[in-house]
C-alpha cells in the first residue's frame, strides 16, 4: 500500500469485478493495519486529495481512482470525451475501472431485475415487469478516462469559480450557517477564552437548539475558512450518539472534512496533518463507514456553499 507504487489496472474482463472488489478491501484492510505508521497518513492524504476532486464519487469509486491513476483531475466515459468535449483518448492509454449503477425495471417485492426475480423464484405477480419502475439494480465495472488521458480542445473551464483567497469561502461559510442550523461566532484574539485551540463546537442540548460553533478571528482569512469547516463537520455529524472516548477519531474526521473542501475551493491545506493512530483498533468495516461519513459531509457542505457562490 504505496502511492509510489505503479498503478493497479483491471485488464482482464473475466476477473473484472472481483478484482474491484478485492482492491477496495484490501486498501481499508492495510489502512487498518498502518494506522500508527506516517505511511498510512500519507496514503489517507492521497485519498483525500482524489475525493477533494470527485467529492460526489462514492467512496469505493474514489478509492478504485487512486490505486489507478493517483493524480487524476477529471474523468469521463470514451464516447462523453467526444461528444461533449471535443476530446479523443489517446492511443495505448489503459481505462480506470469505476462502478455505475445499473438500472432497470424492479419488481416491487424484491427489488431485482426480471431476469433475476425469475430466477430467485420470487413469486409477486400482482403487475406485470412491464409496469414495474425503473431502478437501481446493482452496480457494473464500467470504463473512464482522465483528460491527461485525452488530446484535443481545450476543456472550457476545469476549475472552480473560487481561487486561494480565503474571504469569499469564509462569507459564504458564515451566510450557509442558519441554513446548516449552525450557530456561529467569530471571535477576537483578546476576548478568546479556549487556550491554543482556533475553534470550538458545543453540542445541542438542553441550553441549546442547535450547534454552536465559536472560532478565533485572525488575519489569515484562508485559515479562519478552514477551521470553520472544521468545526462545522463537528456540528453536522459529531453532535449527537458521540461518547468522548471518540474524541480523537472525531477530530481526523473533521480535518478530512476540512481538507476536502478547503481543496476543492482552491485553498492550500497541504499543511494539515493526519495522525490514524486514533483508527487503530477499527476494523476495515468500521474505516469505510468513517471514510462515507467523510465524504457524505464534505458533499453536503460543498452543495451547500456553491449555491452562493454560483447564483
Amino acid at each position: 500500500m504505496n502511492s509510489t507504487e505503479s498503478a493497479v489496472s483491471f485488464s482482464e474482463a473475466d476477473t473484472r469485478a472481483d478484482e474491484m472488489h478485492r482492491t477496495i478491501e484490501t486498501w481499508l484492510t492495510d489502512l487498518q493495519e498502518l494506522t500508527d505508521e506516517a505511511r498510512a497518513s500519507d496514503e489517507f492524504t492521497a485519498w483525500l486529495n482524489i475525493q477533494s476532486r470527485f467529492h460526489e464519487y462514492s467512496v469505493n469509486n474514489t478509492l478504485l481512482i487512486k490505486q489507478q491513476c493517483p493524480n487524476a483531475t477529471k474523468v469521463a466515459g470514451y464516447r462523453t470525451w467526444q461528444s461533449e468535449f471535443d476530446r479523443q483518448v489517446s492511443k495505448g492509454e489503459s481505462a480506470i475501472w469505476i462502478w455505475a449503477p445499473s438500472i432497470a425495471r424492479q419488481c416491487p417485492d424484491c427489488g431485482n431485475a426480471p431476469s433475476y426475480h425469475e430466477k430467485i423464484g420470487c413469486e409477486y405477480d400482482e403487475t406485470p415487469p412491464e409496469e414495474w419502475e425503473r431502478g437501481i439494480v446493482g452496480f457494473r465495472p464500467v470504463p473512464v478516462f482522465d483528460v491527461s488521458q485525452t488530446e484535443g480542445e481545450p476543456l472550457p473551464n476545469l476549475d472552480t469559480d473560487v481561487t486561494g483567497e480565503g474571504s469569499t469561502l469564509l462569507s459564504s461559510l458564515l451566510d450557509t450557517a442558519d441554513t446548516l442550523e449552525i450557530d456561529v461566532d467569530l471571535v477576537s484574539p483578546e476576548e478568546w477564552s479556549h487556550g491554543q485551540t482556533q475553534g470550538v463546537c458545543f453540542p445541542r442540548g438542553e441550553q441549546r437548539e442547535q450547534p454552536h460553533v465559536c472560532v478565533k478571528q485572525q488575519s489569515n482569512e484562508a485559515a479562519v475558512a478552514h477551521t470553520l469547516v472544521h468545526e462545522f463537520a463537528h456540528a453536522l455529524i459529531h453532535t449527537d450518539g458521540f461518547d468522548n472516548s471518540e474524541e480523537a477519531k472525531r477530530e481526523v474526521e473533521a480535518e478530512s472534512v476540512a481538507y476536502i473542501v478547503s481543496r476543492y475551493f482552491g485553498l492550500d491545506a497541504d499543511n494539515a496533518a493526519f495522525y490514524l493512530a486514533s483508527w487503530q483498533r477499527d476494523e476495515a468495516a468500521e474505516l469505510l463507514v468513517r471514510l462515507n461519513r467523510i465524504r457524505d459531509t464534505a458533499v453536503r457542505l460543498i452543495d451547500v456553499l456553491e449555491r452562493p457562490m454560483t447564483d
